[in-house]
């Protein structure tokens, strides 16, 4: 990598470490290369990235973002997963490191608030920004159903007996 990729690989991670909602640290002890291709796959799913940086390009690119607390864990082979809901990479990362263990959590940070192992896992328990929005939905369309439900009992009501005197009288 000559001097010129390396300012852009700390560009890039700059600018996504400036947009995203968490980052989760990952220590990668010998995976291979379809372990690595598994894990991107079902961070994609999830609507996470997942890269291995140098951690010294990571440590400069956090310069000037609210993850600067992150720089502690970049020792050692490690990886950087991210997303822009808070959940998702957390959850994902977990996932796949209680079916492999050659991926170890490592930390991880929402913003300032950096996280150790434990927080990540707490994170990854928490229902994601979509299974929140599907929970709000249902509870504000719930009362609407009922009140159309009250509303149209009634005439339901009136129809059933006007029908019992139709058949009433047919007979």
């Amino acid at each position: 990598m000559d001097r010129s990729q390396k300012a852009d690989a700390v560009a890039e991670l700059s600018e996504v470490f400036n947009e995203v909602g968490v980052v989760v640290v990952t220590r990668n002890l010998g995976m291979s290369v379809a372990q690595s291709t598994d894990l991107r796959t079902k961070m994609r799913d999830a609507g996470a990235t997942y890269k291995v940086a140098k951690n010294r390009l990571a440590k400069l690119a956090l310069n000037d973002t609210p993850y600067t607390g992150l720089e502690e864990f970049l020792t050692g082979p490690t990886g950087l997963a991210w997303s822009t809901d808070p959940v998702a990479a957390a959850k994902a990362a977990v996932d796949f490191a209680k079916t492999n263990d050659k991926l170890e959590i490592v930390g991880g940070s929402m913003g300032s608030q950096v996280l150790d192992e434990a927080g990540v896992k707490a994170l990854a328990s928490m229902p994601s920004l979509d299974e929140l929005r599907a929970k709000l939905i249902g509870l504000v369309n719930a009362p609407a159903t009922k009140v159309v439900q009250l509303v149209n009992a009634p005439a339901s009501k009136l129809a059933r007996v006007f029908g019992a005197y139709a058949a009433k009288d047919a007979a």
